[in-house]
């Protein structure tokens, strides 16, 4: 009895032996296994190659950004106008998931208000709005500029006026649309007759309300630009005085909100390259841009021919020559304390696309 104890005693340990030896090699197996498993996921994060293939399957598979585009414009903006209503920018954007939405302002300063408050990334104007828009600290960018168009803006006063001259403006009443291009070509038209801008009373209007008080003789003068000016010469018994000939360039300006230069360079040249195909079709055909014109600007495509044939076209990176002549501008309006402070046209142009 006491022998069959024994047995049954002995035989417990050796089970209890037994199963300390296969936990511990089981353990030993685990580790072993967890250790390599810890090492070679070490060594593949390690591996340029498998970084470089994640990279560029999180690369390729991106989703592009996709955005709208904002465009200021002028109804007597001819190249915007015609881009807004061609419709090929929507379909060049379209490749990138992108679409466009098109804003309509009378005049350039209140579009470049509109791009410092953000509500548009793009826009066209005359060479002084982006001048006092820098001054009160708008965040803009020119893009591009417009071939110089003298020709295309002036000052008229109603045809039986005794006003024959520049020099007979002292004293006068003029309308114009403050911050504008005619606002720098009236100050030096007065200035090539020897009278300074005190020398008449300035009429701030911007060109519906300008035709209105000149039709109805409230003010002596008008300086404004086409098609409004070839309209004024036809059907509102307006008599040029002067243009802009040998006075100012009258260059028109593409501009782009800072920010949207900064983080959509691509879509940029897309627009601009856009514009400047919607440039050389208006180029070949101001006939049809006319026809074009009359319904969008209710002027008739007769008087808008004239404002067509007698304008340049051509859209152009900005030269050291461009940047000069803005920076006239600037120096003149500061001078005459109509912008608060100087500013430098370089700090703020895309030259040679960067």
């Amino acid at each position: 009895m006491l022998i069959k104890l024994a047995e049954t005693h002995l035989l417990g340990i050796l089970s209890y032996c037994r199963q300390i030896f296969l936990f511990r090699r089981v353990r030993s197996l685990s580790l072993l296994f967890a250790t390599g498993l810890g090492l070679s996921l070490v060594v593949a994060a390690c591996s340029p190659t498998a970084t470089t293939q994640g990279t560029a399957t999180a690369n390729t598979y991106a989703p592009p950004k996709s955005i709208t585009v904002s465009i200021g414009y002028q109804k007597s903006a001819t190249v915007l106008n015609a881009l807004k209503t061609k419709g090929d920018l929507e379909k060049a954007l379209a490749a990138s998931k992108s679409s466009v939405k098109f804003v309509e302002f009378p005049a350039g300063p209140p579009l470049l208000e509109g791009m410092n408050a953000g509500s548009i990334d793009f826009g066209y104007t005359g060479e002084a709005p982006p001048v006092f828009a820098q001054a009160a600290g708008t965040p803009l960018v020119y893009v591009a500029y417009e071939t110089a168009n003298p020709q295309s803006e002036g000052i008229v006063v109603p045809k039986d006026s005794p006003i024959q001259t520049i020099a007979d403006l002292k004293g006068k009443k003029v309308a114009f649309a403050k911050g504008s291009n005619t606002n720098y070509l009236l100050v030096k038209a007065l200035e090539s007759a020897g009278l300074k801008y005190s020398d008449i009373t300035p009429v701030f209007l911007k060109p519906a309300d300008a035709r209105a008080a000149f039709e109805g003789r409230n003010v002596d003068a008008w300086a404004i630009w086409d098609p409004y000016l070839a309209a004024a010469e036809k059907t509102a018994g307006a008599r040029l005085i002067a243009d802009a000939t040998g006075i100012a360039a009258n260059r028109g300006y593409y501009l782009a909100r800072k920010s949207f230069v900064d983080e959509h360079p691509e879509i940029l040249k897309l627009i601009l390259d856009e514009v400047k195909k919607v440039d050389r079709w208006a180029a070949d055909n101001p006939v049809e841009v006319a026809k074009f014109l009359e319904t969008q600007l209710g002027i008739e495509a007769s008087v808008l021919e004239v404002s067509e044939k007698r304008r340049n076209y051509g859209v152009f990176p900005l030269s050291d020559e461009e940047i000069a002549g803005q920076q006239q501008i600037a120096d003149t309006f500061q001078k005459l304390q109509l912008i608060p402070k100087p500013v430098q046209i370089k700090e703020i142009v895309l030259k040679d696309g960067k």
